[in-house]
């Protein structure tokens, strides 16, 4: 809870730069609502492919972070630089993460396809015949496979994608600490990732208008979720924010 209070502080010191994100982000969304409205399984890949590269695609936001703890506010023009640097680091988590979120989408899609009493192809027919039926089974056997894959990606990424930016630490660096932080943490971060879940949730449910907020307080708050975990302290903040990250 403290992250988040820290995270908001953040958005509230600097708002333009994490609304630009949310902004973009959640017409990214509209879109992918658009193209694949009656086409369920195109619809769950599109939306499990956003959900799970988002924290790439909010890296701007812990260089503001970043520059807040170090007494700046930077605008889009710096975040706009970091994109632009080609860091190829990120680029290859990226795809790795676009590739657990194709994974994600084909068992998925087995398990459905095999266990569902009706065939899916619209979003109805999910809703229909997997989420709202009386008896207890599917859906919530789904729901734990979704949650069984998803902790591996969130381990792998939730101190990596931060530090990836921080520094210059290889890929392989980064994912070890990452997931050294959850082994020696494990109810705190499982509490974060529900915490997550809930949060990308609510926006979601709020035509996804919700995400405008959510997702760069959710970014901003996974910066300081990686200073407590790695220990930064204030002299390497103000290091890494003068060398203009790794």
């Amino acid at each position: 809870m403290r992250w988040l209070a820290l995270g908001w502080a953040d958005l509230r010191r600097n708002p333009a730069p994490g609304l630009w994100h949310g902004l973009l982000l959640t017409a990214g969304g509209w879109l992918l609502l658009w193209a694949a409205r009656d086409q369920f399984w195109l619809m769950a890949g599109a939306f499990s492919g956003f959900l799970i590269v988002a924290p790439i695609l909010a890296t701007g936001l812990y260089h503001v972070s970043r520059s807040c703890n170090s007494g700046r506010c930077v605008g889009m023009p710096e975040v706009i630089a970091l994109w632009r640097s080609g860091d190829g680091r990120l680029v290859r988590f990226g795809l790795l993460l676009g590739l657990a979120g194709t994974g994600w989408v084909l068992t998925s899609a087995a398990l459905i396809t095999l266990y569902s009493p009706e065939p899916i192809h619209k979003p109805v027919d999910f809703l229909r015949h997997v989420v709202l039926v009386r008896e207890i089974g599917l859906f919530e056997v789904w729901l734990l496979l979704g949650a069984l894959l998803a902790a591996p990606v969130f381990a792998s990424s939730v101190v990596a994608i931060p530090m990836l930016v921080d520094t210059s630490a290889p890929i392989s660096v980064a994912v070890a600490d990452s997931w050294r932080a959850v082994a020696n943490h494990p109810g705190p971060m499982a509490f974060w990732a529900v915490l997550i879940g809930i949060l990308v949730g609510v926006g979601m449910l709020t035509a996804l208008l919700g995400l405008i907020v959510t997702i760069p307080l959710v970014a901003h708050a996974s910066w300081h979720a990686y200073c407590d975990l790695t220990q930064r302290t204030t002299s390497q903040l103000h290091s890494s924010a003068d060398k203009g990250g790794g």
